[in-house]
C-alpha cells in the first residue's frame, strides 16, 4: 500500500493529508501523469492515487484535472476543483488529526494560479508561494527534499517548516533561479500573436524558476508554451501550456487539446510529453490551435 502521487505543491499536500489519515509505512512513489498513461509505472491493489490519471488498480483515487475524466467506477473522490488536495482533504475531512484547511487554501491558491502581480513578482515575501517553488518536478533526485516536505509540513507551521536548514537552502536557490530565469525567457521566447512560445531545448540544461514570470514579461500574450527536453535525456519532449493569469483572453481547455498530444491537464494550463521524433508534428500543430484560439470545451 503506497501513496501515489505526483511531484508539485499540490502533491505534496495530497500526501502530507493522506499520510496523516492512513498507516502507511511504504515511501510515497513520486510520478508523473504521462507515466500513468503510458502504463510505465506499476499501480497496485491497495495504491491511494492523488493528482494524477485514473489507474484501474488502485484502491482510491482522487483528481481534479478536466482532461483526467473517466466513466469506470472508483473510491475516491473526482471533481474538476482548484486542487487535488483540496478533494483529500473534503474525502478525509472528519479523519484528519489536525485543521489543515489553511494549507490546503493555499494548495487551492497556488495550483489554479489564483496569484497577484505582486505575488509573481515577489514570490519571496510570500511563504507558501516561494514554497511551491523548490518543487522542482523533473529533477527525480529531489525526491528526498519532496519527502521532507510532506513530514514538515504535516507536522510544523509554516513559519517552522522556513526555518528548516534545507528549506531556507532550496528557498535561497529558488530566489536565484528566478532571477537568472528573466534573461533565458527574454532570450529563447517568440511571440506567435497572442501566444507565447519559449524554446529552451537547446539549452543543456533547462532554466527552471518561477513558472508565472512569463506572463509578466510579455503582457501581451494570452497563453505560454514552453518546450523543454526532461534532465539528461533529449529522447523526449515535455511541453508545457498555461493561459496568463494576468491577460485573460485564451479560449482553449488546455487539457482538452493536450489529450490529443499524449498529456492533459486543467481547461488552465496542463503539459505532455513525447518522444523527441514526434516534436516537429506535435508543436507546430498545438502553437497552431492557441494561435486560432476556438472553444474546444468538450460536450
Amino acid at each position: 500500500m503506497r501513496i501515489v502521487t505526483r511531484p508539485d505543491f499540490d502533491g505534496v499536500v495530497c500526501a502530507v493529508l493522506i499520510a496523516d489519515v492512513t498507516d502507511i509505512t511504504a515511501p510515497i512513489a513520486w510520478v508523473e501523469p504521462s507515466q500513468i498513461q503510458k502504463k510505465e509505472v506499476s499501480i497496485k491493489k491497495g495504491d491511494i492515487l492523488a493528482n494524477l490519471p485514473f489507474h484501474e488498480n488502485c484502491s482510491l483515487w482522487f483528481d481534479h484535472h478536466h482532461s483526467n475524466r473517466v466513466d469506470t467506477p472508483f473510491e475516491g473522490l473526482f471533481r474538476v476543483a482548484p486542487s487535488a488536495a483540496g478533494l483529500v482533504h473534503e474525502y478525509y475531512r472528519d479523519r484528519l488529526s489536525r485543521d489543515f484547511s489553511g494549507l490546503v487554501a493555499q494548495a487551492d491558491k497556488i495550483d489554479a494560479a489564483d496569484l497577484s502581480a505582486e505575488e509573481v513578482a515577489r514570490p519571496e515575501d510570500h511563504p507558501y508561494i516561494l514554497l511551491s517553488m523548490t518543487i522542482v518536478n523533473h529533477d527525480w533526485s529531489e525526491a528526498p527534499y519532496w519527502n521532507l516536505l510532506v513530514d514538515l509540513l504535516g507536522r510544523l507551521p509554516i513559519d517552522r517548516v522556513m526555518a528548516h536548514e534545507a528549506v531556507q537552502a532550496r528557498c535561497r536557490q529558488t530566489i536565484e533561479d528566478n532571477r537568472n530565469l528573466a534573461g533565458h525567457l527574454k532570450k529563447h521566447t517568440t511571440l506567435h500573436g497572442h501566444v507565447a512560445v519559449t524554446d529552451f531545448r537547446t539549452l543543456t540544461v533547462a532554466p527552471t524558476g518561477n513558472r508565472f514570470l512569463a506572463y509578466s514579461l510579455f503582457p501581451d500574450a494570452v497563453v505560454s508554451v514552453k518546450i523543454r527536453h526532461p534532465a539528461e535525456d533529449r529522447s523526449r519532449v515535455i511541453v508545457s501550456v498555461g493561459h496568463s493569469i494576468f491577460n485573460r483572453g485564451c479560449n482553449v481547455n488546455v487539457g482538452e487539446m493536450l489529450s490529443q498530444f499524449e498529456g492533459g491537464g486543467h481547461r488552465g494550463a496542463g503539459a505532455c510529453t513525447f518522444s523527441a521524433d514526434r516534436a516537429d508534428d506535435y508543436i507546430p500543430r498545438i502553437i497552431d490551435i492557441l494561435v486560432k484560439n476556438e472553444k474546444n470545451d468538450a460536450p
